[in-house]
């Protein structure tokens, strides 16, 4: 797929070379507006259940359903994200999303500041802010593509991976002490502050997007999802990206089931105690992220991938020897959660590089999408998995077995393509030819 060259470009146009990647501006932008944008969202995964709680006294079942109704959007619109963000310039999709979910939280405010708010009108906000989320998520993905070379795309993905990874340890603690401090409905007004904050930093980039041609007739939304789902499964690379994240997140979603009860039930460990195993994840990712700018040119992006799946993944085999709240059994755990954050940021940052590398700029937000759909679709099912086996077998065999289960997604990559891969990111692989048809010859324009 032709591109415009260097020589042919406006100025402002070029991409930063990648031994500048942080002295460039519109770089610097988009990291700050991601990480923002991601503490927002996570800070608000805290404060709409505890608003639930404090301000509407919501029973277990309503929150149960407040939780599913604001993730149920990963299943039902990722891949329309998908398609939308490859036929819009992906800056424009997440400024309007951050003022979507700006709006959305200061309606939930001054909704609850002035006793407004029902469960009915929480679901729904909750819902939107959800849905905002996706497109965001899938947009500033696709972004970096658009913005530095080839050459730094996993010193780029590092960054904002790393940004993410705190967000997760800080969003949900900032988000708990909003509403300790303020109440509730102030702390939603004030996490809607860093959504603003975002689309304050990311409108500012101003460096030109390639984006691909549009037909004078643009094929149906439908067409285009097909499209993304052709070219995902008919690249060797990218399948076996899918199935592993599959074969991950239903597992994950089984083990963890089984784990949030194991701690409690079978090692009598305190919510506190809970909550720190379960938080040591996080300097484990942010390590990881640092890392992945450096050991895939070292050692290979296959061998990068499949040893720390491995290890990642494979940590938790060891809980199921655990016995009691023994002096041990808390350093153990803590140890358990770094090593799985460590491995499993490294895979991301990895596994992101390769498929921004080897997918078309025209299939950037349709190929993320796909993943997203292919590996999220099955966390429902896993869970239910997670609750069966816990609920036949025992705690400490379903952990087991569910902890096993989990090294599925390296044995894929490891019998796959991916572990093959050397020290260079492959190159772009060939579109399919509807994904890319137009009545122009040229296939890519500067917007």
């Amino acid at each position: 797929m032709p591109v415009p060259s260097a020589s042919s470009a406006e100025p402002n146009s070029r991409r930063p070379a990648p031994s500048s990647l942080w002295r460039d501006a519109d770089f610097r932008r988009l990291w700050v507006g991601q990480t923002a944008s991601q503490l927002g969202e996570h800070a608000s995964l805290v404060i709409l259940p505890l608003l639930a709680v404090l301000t509407l006294h919501a029973s277990a079942g309503e929150l149960g359903v407040l939780r599913a109704v604001g993730q149920a959007p990963i299943l039902l619109l990722s891949l329309f994200a998908g398609a939308w963000v490859d036929r819009w310039r992906t800056r424009t999709t997440m400024v309007l999303t951050d003022v979507g979910r700006s709006l959305a939280l200061g309606a939930v405010a001054a909704a609850g500041l002035f006793g407004g708010l029902g469960m009915p009108g929480l679901l729904a906000l909750a819902f939107a802010v959800g849905a905002l989320s996706v497109f965001f998520d899938v947009a500033y993905q696709a972004s970096l593509v658009r913005l530095v070379e080839r050459g730094h795309l996993v010193r780029g993905n590092s960054a904002l991976e790393g940004s993410r990874s705190a967000a997760q340890i800080g969003g949900p603690a900032l988000g708990g002490a909003l509403v300790s401090l303020l109440s509730a409905p102030i702390a939603a007004a004030s996490s809607a502050l860093f959504f603003a904050l975002s689309f304050l930093s990311i409108r500012r980039i101003r460096r030109a997007e390639t984006m691909p041609e549009r037909p004078d007739e643009p094929p149906r939304i439908w067409r285009r999802i097909h499209d993304g789902l052709r070219f995902v499964a008919r690249d060797s690379v990218l399948r076996v990206v899918c199935l592993a994240s599959a074969a991950f997140q239903f597992s994950l979603a089984a083990m963890m089931t089984v784990y949030l009860l194991f701690l409690p039930r079978e090692l009598h460990l305190s919510g506190t105690v809970v909550g720190l195993a379960l938080a040591a994840a996080g300097p484990g990712a942010l390590l990881g992220s640092l890392l992945a700018a450096r050991l895939p040119g070292r050692f290979g992006y296959g061998t990068v991938l499949v040893c720390a799946a491995t290890l990642g993944d494979g940590v938790f085999l060891c809980v199921p020897a655990l016995h009691g709240a023994s002096a041990a059994t808390v350093p153990a755990l803590l140890a358990v959660g770094f090593v799985f954050g460590f491995g499993g940021q490294l895979v991301n940052v990895t596994v992101m590089a390769v498929r921004q590398a080897v997918t078309p700029d025209g299939l950037q937000g349709r190929a993320a999408a796909t993943i997203t759909f292919a590996g999220m679709g099955l966390t429902p099912l896993g869970s239910l998995a997670g609750g069966f086996l816990a609920g036949e077998w025992g705690l400490r065999t379903g952990l087991l077995v569910t902890a096993a289960g989990m090294l599925l997604s390296p044995v894929v990559m490891a019998l796959s393509p991916l572990a093959r891969l050397g020290r260079e990111l492959p190159a772009p692989h060939d579109t399919p030819p509807t994904a890319g048809r137009t009545n122009s010859p040229d296939l890519t324009r500067e917007t």
